[in-house]
């Protein structure tokens, strides 16, 4: 891959656009342009529990904010790159809405978190989520 390849890229359960900006020994430095999947909330080593050690609140990357993705989960990307503010709405509202498909006790806590994520987005970006 050369340098300023736009590509997509998997950092803990989000997954985003940036354009590479780096290489390392396993890893790529992508600065994040846009948000394809936001990242799902609670404890990754124990997925959809709620009881078990720290239940994680997960905003997705911000703008422009650099990362270092393995290798392995980093592939080119062709296409438009939405805005990062539209972006960001869509993904938000994508997993809101799965989590509400179900009253399972990781859902609702995955909610609150989502929800106190809401309002920290709106003071950041001046967005509104209505």
């Amino acid at each position: 891959m050369g340098e300023e390849l736009i590509v997509t890229g998997i950092y803990k359960t989000g997954k985003y656009i940036g354009k590479k900006v780096g290489e390392r020994e396993a890893t790529y430095t992508v600065e994040v342009l846009s948000v394809i999947k936001h990242p799902i909330q609670g404890d990754l080593h124990h997925p959809n529990q709620t009881d078990e050690g720290f239940f994680h609140e997960r905003k997705a990357l911000a703008y422009r904010e650099k990362v270092n993705i393995p290798q392995k989960m980093v592939k080119p990307y062709e296409g438009e790159i939405p805005h990062y503010q539209s972006s960001l709405k869509q993904a938000f509202f994508k997993l809101e809405d799965s989590l509400k498909m179900d009253d399972t006790p990781f859902n609702i806590r995955s909610l609150q978190c989502l929800y106190e994520i809401k309002k920290e987005y709106e003071l950041m970006y001046g967005m509104e989520f209505e």
